[in-house]
């Protein structure tokens, strides 16, 4: 149960969705168009919290696509809707052009706000941690922790969890023993915006580049789209 009833152009979106698929249009396209009619930023469903935009200006659309797709239940195929939403595997190859055009350029702003700030941050994380590892690994194999550790201190000047008591007292949050995907999303768009800040403009541009080479190898379709 939604705890708060559709806004105007969030049903006109969910509309437009079950529309299009009843008239034939392939479920990925209608799905991308209705995106680019939805507009509220979080919501509450059956006291799950689903939060689409990050920070106010990061796009989570697949987050978007999950709850979007919860209103044509098997009315598509489960494999290739499992394939987006576990996989990030998306049905159509569609060029960069094609998806900002079905989910409209202000939404594709903020999609790239995500893809830089959190899809590429996080990338950078990892690409520096196998550089820790590369180094370490003749003489002793590290934990996950301390390679972490080293990869924020490198990027960052600290560790992952000074930083993150940082970023949540900074939104007030409570100082928790764990974190949930929504706020860990929330931390690395934070972490993007600490680099931007106290990082000068040659290292931003060197980490940037690092983190798209290594999405390049590794990333997954719907990751594409920057």
């Amino acid at each position: 149960m939604n705890n708060n009833p559709l806004t105007p152009a969030d049903e006109a979106a969910v509309r437009h969705l079950k529309e299009a698929i009843a008239s034939g249009k392939h479920w990925y396209i209608a799905l991308l168009g209705a995106i680019g009619l939805w507009q509220t930023a979080e919501e509450t469903i059956n006291g799950r919290t689903y939060r689409y935009l990050i920070a106010g200006e990061a796009l989570d659309w697949l987050t978007l696509s999950e709850r979007l797709l919860t209103a044509v239940d098997g009315l598509l195929p489960e494999d290739e809707k499992t394939a987006l939403l576990t996989h990030s595997k998306p049905p159509l190859e569609l060029s960069t052009d094609e998806f900002k055009k079905l989910i409209g350029s202000n939404h594709y702003r903020q999609h790239l706000n995500y893809f830089y700030g959190i899809t590429a941050e996080e990338a950078l994380v990892l690409a520096v941690g196998r550089e820790v590892r590369k180094e370490k690994q003749p003489l002793a194999s590290p934990s996950e922790q301390d390679t972490a550790n080293e990869a924020y201190r490198r990027i960052y000047g600290t560790t992952g969890p000074e930083l993150l008591k940082d970023f949540r007292n900074e939104k007030g949050y409570p100082q928790k023993r764990t974190t949930n995907p929504t706020e860990l999303k929330e931390f690395t768009y934070w972490c993007f915006s600490y680099r931007l800040k106290h990082c000068d403009k040659e290292r931003v541009a060197s980490d940037t580049k690092k983190a798209l080479e290594w999405l390049k190898r590794n990333t997954s379709p719907a990751a594409k789209y920057g």
